[in-house]
């Protein structure tokens, strides 16, 4: 399949008004993106978040030809049915026009505790909740009695025409066979292209170990970039934006995070078409907030040329 690209929600879309919104959002389209996604977080760190359906609905309704994702979505600090419902309702008000990111958390400890969740369980939380999203979603009457959830003759209606595509993420072995058992791709975060061509081969192995045909996967990658016109501006731009948010020490992400020129950060992000990555999802950091979006225009631009 021909590489998609997604780009983060702008870091102004919210402030602007609606013709500017809407303005921003066929701008993405216009420079070739796929798709815009968005970090769902309940509290993290010292209080952020934004609600992943809720954006993802709003986003979708900016503009007809523009896909969403939740990239990705805490899904152990939720009940399953309340999600099916979510799920089947985005695919009658953005039919086919969005991809559902899952994962167990874990980078603010305190964010999963304050939900009720034992963070123990956000593994088995998660597959439980995935078999009984993807049952519901077939159209099943599902009845289910786990370790976490006991459901009896749950239904969701009507059945969405067609299935959102589920892409798992995480860096785990734990994470990958959960794609194997139960999504249609994995999103790589901050792993080397030795480490990514390692993961999805455990993947097909899970796969096929638990009797599943291989999907056309639909995997991806998922970095922060910094650009800018020298690497030593891009650097300090992508650092000083990364640090803020996750509270950590630049240095720990850096070997794993793009940044230079647009072509130069092509270049980087090439290297994981060529291990499988089939879709890219750029956070991208510029000195100008409203230049983000041009900037991974040229990016994805670049990679073009490179045939993708």
């Amino acid at each position: 399949m021909q590489t998609r690209f997604g780009i983060s929600t702008p870091s102004d879309l919210w402030q602007l008004n609606l013709p500017a919104k809407q303005a921003r959002i066929q701008q993405i389209v216009e420079l070739g993106f796929d798709h815009i996604f968005m970090a769902d977080h309940v509290s993290f760190r010292n209080g952020s978040g934004t609600d992943g359906f809720i954006e993802v609905a709003g986003l979708s309704q900016l503009n007809d030809d523009i896909g969403v994702m939740i990239s990705i979505y805490l899904l152990p600090l939720r009940h399953p049915l309340p999600v099916a419902r979510q799920l089947a309702t985005m695919a009658e008000i953005a039919p086919g026009r969005m991809i559902f990111g899952i994962g167990v958390g874990g980078e603010d400890r305190h964010e999963i505790e304050i939900c009720g969740v034992d963070p123990s369980t956000r593994g088995k939380r998660t597959n439980e909740s995935l078999a009984i999203i993807k049952a519901l979603l077939a159209g099943e009457t599902v009845d289910h009695n786990g370790d976490i959830f006991t459901i009896e003759a749950a239904k969701i209606r009507p059945t969405p025409a067609s299935p959102t595509p589920i892409i798992v993420g995480g860096r785990s072995n734990a994470a990958l066979a959960r794609v194997g058992q139960y999504g249609d791709g994995w999103i790589g975060v901050w792993c080397s292209t030795k480490r990514y061509l390692e993961a999805t081969r455990i993947i097909d192995e899970t796969a096929a170990a638990a009797g599943r045909d291989a999907p056309n996967w639909i995997h991806g990658y998922q970095p922060w970039l910094g650009i800018a016109e020298t690497r030593d501006q891009a650097r300090r731009v992508v650092k000083e934006q990364m640090e803020a948010f996750y509270k950590i020490p630049f240095e720990q992400f850096e070997r794993y995070t793009p940044f230079g020129t647009p072509e130069e950060v092509a270049e980087q992000l090439s290297e994981y078409a060529e291990v499988g990555s089939r879709l890219f999802n750029l956070k991208v950091c510029t000195a100008v907030r409203s230049e983000e979006v041009s900037a991974g225009g040229e990016v994805i631009a670049c990679m073009r040329k490179h045939g993708l």
